[in-house]
């Protein structure tokens, strides 16, 4: 696959426009960025994907490339097309809601979880505060597939609470899905309501983002990018369509993972972001939550979001300031804000179809985001720079 560089080179000299300002030329000509994305579908990275770029308040960009699958009667993907978010949910649901709570003293960071579900307790896990749980420092293990010893979404949580710790909480960073579905849960019990209503009357609805939802209804599946098909199902319920199986145990909605989303909807939260919280006339999350929760400080992971990891090796390439924050989701989604520069950048895709192991999107994710840099003209990150 081209560098982003050679890309960039390659279009200046063929188009005559070496000689001017890079900046100038560059600025809101993507031709680079859409030669990589259309050689990821022919390379078959993803069947389909869809882009939009936030710069200095305005979308620069928007366009999606390729199909819903690699079948060559597929509808085309474009700019409606509703993806599996996947851990996407995390950020733009889960701790959106936490972010709201805190702010309005229904939720304290510092507090134990087990204050707020008073049987998370055992062998531990009394001691695993709100901020771990969001830091990835709970000391609770990564993942595990659930379906294979549990067939509700109770004996779910049950088995979690019932697990040894990895580490001893607040010692060791363990990127964790089974932290972010405990969180899901503390939301709901907090306020009496589903995680799905809490994100539609809290977000979804207000800020018009009507594509944007958990468990979508077959009304919408002709809009719908396709993932792998589950072969490891084997309950008698009927599958929810989410990729990830322990969302689909708890119904299809969850803490960690089961939003869809489209680019066109994701524009709107992503401004809101951007935007110190704010979207229209309404404030959504306030300017000194959003700085407590996306601070960088000795932790590897801010709240709920992960930051870029200096010295390179980031999905977000190159071109980020280390002020920037952003989250990946496993079927190939993700977002990236770098508020230092005004940019923001949301990628979707369904890299999981027909199989996730597909994992050609590990090169391609730092790829997008510097050739993204490189047609905007920004300089790279100095702890880039070899």
């Amino acid at each position: 696959m081209l560098s982003s560089r050679l890309i960039c080179a390659l279009f200046l000299i063929f188009t005559g426009l070496s000689s001017m300002s890079p900046v100038k030329a560059m600025a809101y000509d993507f031709k680079p960025l859409e030669t990589i994305v259309n050689k990821a579908v022919s390379d078959s990275v993803f069947p389909g994907a869809s882009v939009a770029v936030i710069y200095k308040g305005r979308v620069v960009f928007h366009r999606a490339f390729g199909k819903l699958t690699y079948d060559t009667q597929s509808s085309q993907a474009d700019t409606t097309t509703m993806y599996d978010l996947a851990s996407l949910t995390k950020a733009i649901v889960t701790t959106n809601i936490v972010m709201q709570l805190v702010e309005r003293d229904s939720l304290n960071l510092r507090a134990h979880a087990s204050l707020y579900l008073p049987a998370f307790t055992g062998k531990g896990k009394d001691k695993i505060t709100i901020e771990q749980l969001l830091r990835h420092t709970s000391g609770l293990r990564a993942h595990a597939y659930f379906s294979k010893t549990c067939t509700t979404p109770e004996q779910l949580f049950d088995t979690i609470t019932s697990d040894s710790l990895l580490t001893k909480p607040g010692t060791t960073t363990l990127y964790s899905d089974l932290g972010f579905i405990i969180l899901g849960k503390i939301i709901e019990t907090v306020t009496g309501k589903t995680l799905d209503a809490n994100f539609h009357n809290r977000f979804a609805e207000p800020l018009g983002m009507a594509s944007t939802m958990f468990t979508p209804p077959q009304s919408t599946i002709w809009r719908i990018a396709p993932v792998e098909k589950d072969t490891l199902w084997t309950l008698r319920v009927q599958r929810p369509l989410v990729h990830d199986q322990n969302a689909a145990l708890l119904g299809g909605v969850a803490g960690h993972a089961g939003l869809y989303s489209t680019t066109s909807d994701l524009l709107k939260m992503v401004s809101m972001l951007m935007n110190e919280g704010k979207f229209g006339n309404r404030t959504y999350i306030h300017t000194d939550t959003l700085n407590k929760f996306l601070k960088r400080n000795d932790s590897l992971r801010a709240l709920g979001w992960d930051i870029r990891s200096p010295g390179g090796h980031s999905s977000a390439g190159d071109y980020y300031s280390n002020a920037s924050f952003g989250h990946l989701g496993y079927t190939g989604t993700s977002i990236w804000i770098d508020p230092e520069k005004g940019l923001g950048v949301i990628f979707l895709c369904n890299r999981v179809y027909p199989t996730s192991s597909n994992i050609k999107i590990r090169s391609f994710r730092p790829l997008i985001h510097n050739t993204i840099g490189c047609c905007l003209g920004l300089k790279k990150t100095v702890d880039n720079i070899q």
